[in-house]
């Protein structure tokens, strides 16, 4: 269904798997899909009752002691969405929000000590993230929120080969940058857009 939002994807999905709760999902998010899909508590309530109001999930007043709590699930409506999202070979949509490489495309616009500089903050970061997915992945092993689950593990093992090759580049082109040799090495009979020097500044 392409009408759903980005958030409500994440949401229906989440519930599908056993999230119960607003909290239970972003507790969920935090610790899964925020490396490539993220979602704010900000975003996760409104979303969740422009989801009732549509029919698409069902809520249920279920208080602990004086703590207001609202439990959520899918109704045939929702699960019927969900699928249709899950199943659209249609509007695949690839999107990479990257600041690091955002600040690598501008990087014309700044000295190369500052650029050597941004590739070595990436490259750090890529190793704490690495290390912190190392760490889940022994747990996910088992399952995400049941034993039977084999698939957000599978993501997990993507986003590991992925941080680590994009590491990898990143120590590449801070090497190329500081021993001063292109940047960008072209294949044999390949042209370059406009005839510059392909090393920085």
């Amino acid at each position: 269904m392409s009408s759903l939002t980005p958030t409500a994807r994440v949401i229906l999905g989440m519930l599908k798997l056993g999230m119960r709760t607003g909290y239970d999902v972003k507790k969920a998010i935090d610790t899964s899909t925020r490396f490539f899909w993220t979602a704010s508590y900000g975003q996760i309530y409104p979303e969740l009752k422009r989801l009732r109001k549509a029919g698409l999930v069902r809520a249920e007043a279920k208080p602990r002691g004086r703590v207001k709590r609202t439990v959520y699930s899918l109704t045939p409506k929702g699960e019927r969405a969900l699928h249709e999202w899950l199943t659209d070979s249609e509007n695949v949509l690839f999107e990479l929000r990257d600041e690091g490489l955002l600040r690598l495309f501008f990087g014309d616009l700044i000295s190369r000590e500052e650029v050597l500089a941004n590739l070595r903050v990436q490259q750090q970061l890529f190793k704490m993230v690495l290390a912190r997915f190392r760490e889940i992945e022994v747990d996910a092993r088992g399952g995400f929120a049941d034993e039977s689950q084999r698939f957000p593990h599978l993501a997990l093992r993507y986003g590991i080969d992925f941080i680590t090759w994009s590491r990898d580049w990143y120590a590449e082109a801070e090497r190329r940058l500081e021993a001063g040799e292109p940047l960008v090495e072209l294949e044999d009979g390949e042209t370059g857009g406009r005839k510059r020097g392909l090393a920085a500044r």
